[in-house]
């Protein structure tokens, strides 16, 4: 995932009107939402954080796509080094271990 990419199912403003009928909690629906790549990386969603040009991805399209692109080689030659009952089994682990949660009191 890219290092200033969000990810989330739902906008931060319509979840903060979902459970606290205020859009104006976004900010604290955001941080409950765990959606930066730190967050996503450390709950095991994403494999890695791929570094962005200076100024973001916009600021430099083809940089961005020459840096995409080498991590996606270099995954996926991992990936293909493994035998495909190893890739499975992997697989399978990652998307069990993706239920862990936790709750945050106060």
């Amino acid at each position: 995932m890219q290092e200033f990419a969000i990810y989330s199912v739902i906008p931060p403003e319509g979840c903060a009107a979902i459970l606290w009928r205020d859009q104006g909690m976004a900010r604290d629906a955001a941080r409950a939402l765990r959606l930066t790549t730190q967050d996503l990386r450390e709950l095991g969603v994403i494999d890695e954080v791929i570094p962005e040009p200076e100024g973001g991805a916009h600021a430099d399209p083809a940089r961005t796509a020459k840096i995409v692109g080498e991590v996606l080689s270099r995954q996926l030659d991992e990936v293909s080094a493994l035998d495909p009952e190893e890739r499975i089994r992997e697989r399978y682990l990652k998307f069990r271990r993706m239920g862990r949660f936790t709750e945050v009191m106060g």
